[in-house]
């Protein structure tokens, strides 16, 4: 009775609480000073202000209801099962299962600021939207002349009289860390000996300037150079001739990956830079990136860059742009209010980055400007005319032949300042082009400049040079906006770089790698935040001498690992097959690495006395959840065997919210019950283990265990043999044969039903949601959300796109299809596999190329309100096919549909009719999603595909692409090493509770938070961890709690990364470590550590007594109903308290710093307290201890 006063007084204050706010809200939006307008006459824009504010306040009004009623809501569920264990789920007279409520109440309050946000509308459009660009240009590609793509340049003799033209010719060679060979292929063949010979050249000549961008290779070749010569690059780099931009550990795609790991390489190549050179990027430098996200101009300005460089975008913006002299502009965030994240944009205007097509628009000319191609050299110019030495005989008619391409390409820009690369893939590879480059250059420069008529200074220049001379001609602070530039917003996807050859193929190219990698990236994440929470609960105990310190070099190691694979023709799927494997070994590898480092810390982290801690590296405590023989094989699960004395396991959960899951395990014993670590038995349900369509494992069963999962934290669950009826609940399984004779394997344990025939239309349900799927085909027909009277139609088919007929063919990097998608014919009817079971049903069909799979979780909350949904695909009988996975509903969505970029932002998309159909792609990294007035439909994805919506209230997918030819753009093979690929998907519907159109027109959109949240369970699974120990009795193990309060519902932890120790630290830490300085008292504890633990480390791989915490709060839109979410957690205006966020340990520091710690922001001040806008992304440099 007490708790049951405890609980009604609990929700009447709330109530009273969420009142009180809507009558603060009413009185803040009746004394908004914007509304007292003078006189009584309202002018029709004054209207519309008073409409919109009427139809936000409808909105707040309706988003209280929302609040008060799930109140309501929790406060019955509290009454109701305020006494007792968790209940276990029973079967109800009909037939299906029923999960008792949950005993304890989720609750998510919104407090209605944090809605304004997708609202938007405060700050000023922008001068130009690519949405609006790509309405309104005609993409009819007629013959430009000489410059093919784009127009005739005049200009008059005179114009730069007043003004002289200033020439930058900026030298660069594009080292690709893996293409046609692979990464150690190329530093030993040539990256090597263009930095060698950088070093040598560069020195012959003050006035010679080199630029340098993939890090990857920089830190390898530094490992190898004497330090004399580091020496000289330090020299180089203080005098400004060697300029580093960017600075990431490779030059990312933009298009697959994901923001974490584009960050990740960001801050890997920035914390070389600046321990090993001292040295901060100021520009960004991405030439060859298959278009551009509007991420990455975020992320640069988030790191302190002041000017960033683009080069592939469709030929047709690239000619409009230059038109309007647009090419350069400030790039901002659709989502910016105040131009906080604009940065300064140039956007090279021709077809490539080689010589001939940067100097001017006129290749032909140009390639005579591209001294490696002298006759007698082993290439030349397609053009047929061949470059000539620079002699004072020739000097004056050569150097005005170019400077009349200088002066051409100068007016395509607004200021008088020029930018002209000077360089191609690994270029300078050999003394002698160093010398044909730069002693002939000189030359034409010193003729140049020795001519004041000609009105032009012309000289070697790095990139952050000819941006500094821009400013100052224009006279403003770098990364300042100049006057008349204009402000643009948008991506630049897809990309062609002529006639309709559109790069929209590699959003798909080798899925099974693109997969692997967000995998590893989870893996990553997860290994990085648990090993900092275990170091520095053990540095707090004093027990780090025997904690694997040693396991810093592996992160680091898988750090750069994930962070090659980011390269712009390894995530894309586009290198040679060979190269794929050697990615594909090192992710494994690192995966491998990351699955123990995570077992170290979580040995530590559950032991109940800390002081039995012994890391013994040949026989861990603790074994993986699965493993993978080989790159390129699925990964295999772990069987646990049960005997006598119970099994525990230890289940991690990477994600900032607690959880509640159905955890997977694979046992070797149908007598099985699961209890928590206090002994209480868990809900549980047991599944055959199935081989094939029709064959179960023998001996082999999976229990699924509900359990609730402590956010970043560590629960422990126990396994027991049990012959009585307390064990896990048998599932029932249908097998629909479709007349095929086929014989059937099953386990006594696991009733089977078979039917040879077909079935009729069947449906599965849970509290939230009814699916109901096609007999016939097994396949997903429509969707019905609780409460709803209409079920929406979802129907999902499968669809084959061939290629070409004619010379150009689909290639790892372009889509060329020969139409529209057909349907997907195999030669026999599926095998349709129906589970029901209290804790998840699904249907399973088994095809000849694809057996997919839909799952419905029979669990309050974020588990049971979306379809898990997977594809399992082979397609290595397939001839110049793609796959592609369609679903068609009654949503009226238009031409308009949603992808999002890097997992971090949201882009709307307009189908193009004017436009070939393979234009109509864009890459899907995390997410994708079509709505109406009434509806939203999200597909979540857990790797990147590529997506279109090709007709109204449709989205589809590709799953995989089997090309047996070369698209000629230098790759020289197809697509032909498929592999088995199992995709990943969450399908989630939503319903639209306060939409309108002219916020649907807006080019911007936000998920909601169930989809965020939505998002995050699909990408950060649970690790399941069994104690390896079968026959000992284990230790005391408890579950491991790390955070002390309940984090926000829109921030998310998106790393928590420990920092390299300095040298001089490492040396000194690892002088301890080993006990040189007190060798005697240490003698007794030494064989703790293992022998070969004590080779000497190098410096790189100790940690330091400081971590980067990288915080992202997301912008989310409210407008979707929210019922029954089942997470715990509210919005708090971006405020966040870090001081007394994790339990046992105290914030040492707190530094605010720029996203790659290179800058600190403001002073370290004592307070705790950070406050983040929505959408921002901001670093910390934290002590924890």
């Amino acid at each position: 009775m007490k708790l049951k006063k405890q609980v009604t007084v609990c929700g009447a204050a709330i109530f009273c609480v969420a009142v009180f706010s809507l009558y603060l809200m009413l009185d803040r939006v009746q004394h908004d000073p914007t509304r007292h307008q003078s006189g009584g006459n309202f002018p029709r824009s004054q209207i519309s202000v008073l409409q919109n504010r009427i139809e936000q306040l409808e909105q707040l009004l309706e988003e209280n209801h929302e609040i008060i009623s799930h109140i309501k809501d929790s406060v019955l569920e509290l009454t109701a099962h305020a006494e007792g264990q968790p209940a276990l789920p029973h079967h109800t007279p009909n037939g299906s299962w029923v999960l008792p409520p949950e005993s304890r109440p989720s609750f998510l309050s919104v407090s209605p600021q944090d809605c304004q946000f997708a609202l938007g509308g405060k700050g000023q459009s922008p001068d130009l939207q690519m949405l609006a660009v790509y309405s309104l240009l005609p993409f009819d590609n007629q013959d430009g002349g000489v410059w093919k793509q784009g127009f005739d340049i005049t200009y008059e003799p005179n114009e730069w009289d007043t003004e002289p033209l200033q020439v930058f010719v900026v030298p660069h060679s594009h080292n690709d860390p893996g293409w046609i060979k692979t990464f150690d292929k190329y530093y030993y063949d040539q990256t090597q000996h263009i930095l060698n010979s950088m070093v040598l050249k560069m020195q012959e000549d003050p006035r010679r300037r080199f630029i340098w961008s993939e890090i990857s290779f920089f830190s390898k070749w530094w490992d190898n150079i004497s330090a004399q010569k580091r020496a000289a690059v330090r020299r180089l780099v203080g005098n400004g001739q060697l300029e580093m931009v960017t600075g990431g550990w490779v030059m990312p795609d933009e298009a697959n990956s994901h923001y974490f790991a584009m960050i990740d390489q960001l801050i890997e190549g920035h914390q070389w830079l600046e321990k090993n050179i001292g040295v901060t990027p100021r520009s960004g430098w991405a030439v060859d990136p298959f278009g551009h996200s509007s991420t990455m101009p975020y992320l640069l300005k988030r790191s302190n860059l002041t000017g960033m460089l683009i080069q592939r975008v469709h030929y047709a913006i690239k000619k409009h742009f230059a038109a309007t002299q647009n090419l350069e502009f400030m790039w901002r965030q659709t989502w910016d209010p105040d131009a906080s994240t604009d940065i300064f944009c140039h956007m090279m205007p021709f077809y490539s980055y080689d010589v001939p097509h940067t100097c001017g628009p006129d290749p032909k000319i140009c390639c005579q400007f591209d001294f490696k191609r002298l006759p007698g050299g082993r290439i030349n110019c397609p053009w047929k005319v061949p470059p000539r030495a620079i002699t004072d005989a020739n000097v004056a008619e050569r150097a005005q032949l170019l400077l009349d391409q200088y002066r051409k390409k100068s007016k395509l820009y607004r200021s008088k300042v020029l930018l002209v690369p000077l360089g191609d893939d690994f270029r300078y590879d050999k003394p002698q082009e160093w010398d044909a480059q730069f002693l002939n250059y000189q030359r034409i420069f010193d003729f140049l400049n020795s001519r004041p008529n000609l009105h032009v200074q012309a000289q070697f220049g790095t990139l952050s040079d000819y941006f500094d001379a821009l400013y100052k001609k224009v006279g403003i602070v770098p990364g300042m906006k100049p006057p008349g530039f204009p402000v643009l917003s948008g991506d630049f996807f897809s990309y062609a770089d002529r006639e309709d050859h559109y790069w929209t193929g590699y959003y798909t190219s080798r899925p099974f790698y693109k997969s692997l990698d967000r995998v590893l990236e989870a893996h990553l994440r997860g290994a990085e935040i648990l090993y900092s929470l275990a170091l520095a609960h053990a540095r707090r105990a004093g027990a780090d001498g025997r904690y694997p310190l040693s396991d810093y070099a592996l992160l680091s190691n898988a750090r750069r690992n994930l962070g090659l694979f980011q390269h712009h023709d390894a995530i894309t799927g586009t290198a040679k097959e060979a190269v794929a494997v050697d990615y594909g070994v090192r992710l494994l590898h690192s995966l491998t690495n990351l699955k123990r480092v995570i077992i170290n810390a979580a040995h530590y982290l559950v032991l109940g006395d800390k002081d039995t801690y012994r890391h013994d590296p040949a026989a861990p405590f603790l074994s993986t959840d699965d493993t993978r023989p080989n790159q390129d094989s699925l990964p295999e699960r772990t069987v646990v065997k049960l005997d006598a004395s119970p099994r525990y396991l230890v289940v991690f959960n990477p994600l900032e919210q607690e959880r509640l899951s159905v955890v997977p395990v694979l046992v070797d014993s149908p007598h099985v019950r699961v209890l928590s670590e206090e002994g209480q038995p868990l809900p549980s349900q047991l599944s055959a283990h199935w081989g094939s369509a029709t064959d179960t494992v023998p001996d082999i069963y999976q229990v699924s265990v509900l359990a609730r999962l402590p956010a970043l934290g560590l629960r422990v669950l126990q396994l027991h043999k049990s012959f009585n009826s307390h064990g896990a609940l048998k599932s029932s399984v249908r097998l629909y044969l479709h007349g095929r004779d086929l014989a059937v394997r099953k386990q006594e344990a696991v009733p089977v039903h078979v039917f040879p025939a077909t079935a009729e239309d069947f449906c599965l349900e849970n509290q939230h949601l009814q699916a109901c799927f096609s007999g016939r085909s097994g396949l997903l027909q429509s969707i019905r959300r609780a409460g709803e009277e209409r079920e929406q139609r979802v129907s999902s088919e499968f669809l084959v796109y061939g290629t070409r007929t004619s010379k150009d063919k689909s290639g790892a990097y372009l889509f060329l299809p020969d139409g529209e998608a057909k349907p997907y014919a195999p030669k026999d009817p599926p095998v349709v596999r129906v589970t029901e079971g209290p804790l998840f049903s699904e249907v399973i069909s088994y095809y000849q190329h694809v057996q997919t799979m839909v799952r419905l979780y029979n669990v309050p909350g974020v588990e049971g309100l979306s379809l898990d949904v997977s594809c399992l695909v082979d397609i290595r009988d397939h001839i110049n096919k793609e796959l592609a996975l369609r679903f068609s509903t009654d949503i009226e969505s238009d031409d308009t549909f949603f992808t999002d970029l890097n997992g971090f932002q949201i882009q709307p998309r307009r189908y193009q009719r004017k436009l070939p159909l393979q234009a109509n792609f864009y890459p899907m990294p995390a997410m994708a999603y079509i709505q109406d007035m009434q509806s939203r439909l999200t597909l979540h994805t857990a790797q990147a595909l590529g997506v279109s919506s090709l007709s109204s209230g449709q989205l589809e997918v590709i799953l995989d692409r089997r090309l047996m030819q070369d698209d000629n753009r230098g790759l020289g093979q197809g697509l032909k090493d498929n592999k088995r690929t199992c995709n990943r998907f969450r399908l989630l519907l939503e319903h639209r509770a306060t939409a309108n159109k002219v916020q649907d027109g807006r080019p911007i959109s936000f998920p909601s938070l169930l989809s965020h949240i939505t998002s995050m369970h699909l990408n950060a699974e649970a690790l399941v961890m069994p104690v390896a120990q079968e026959k000992l009795a284990p230790p005391v193990l408890r579950s491991f709690t790390p955070l002390s309060t309940t984090f926000p519902c829109d921030f998310h932890i998106l790393n928590l990364r420990m920092l390299q120790a300095e040298v001089s630290c490492a040396l000194q830490a690892r002088r301890a470590w080993l006990g040189q300085d007190s060798w005697g008292g240490l003698a007794p504890t030494v064989p703790s550590i293992a022998p070969h633990t004590l080779v000497p480390q190098q410096d790189d791989s100790l940690p330091s007594a400081e971590a980067a915490l990288i915080l992202h709060r997301k912008g989310f839109d409210c407008s979707l109903e929210a019922k029954n979410l089942g997470f715990n957690c509210t919005t708090s205006q971006g405020k966040l308290a870090l001081g007394s966020l994790f339990q046992g340990l105290e914030l040492g520091s707190l530094q605010p710093t720029s996203l790659t710690l290179m800058y600190p922001l403001g002073t370290t001040s004592n307070s705790t307290n950070i406050r983040l806008d929505p959408m921002e992304i901001a670093t910390f440099r934290i002590r924890l201890g």
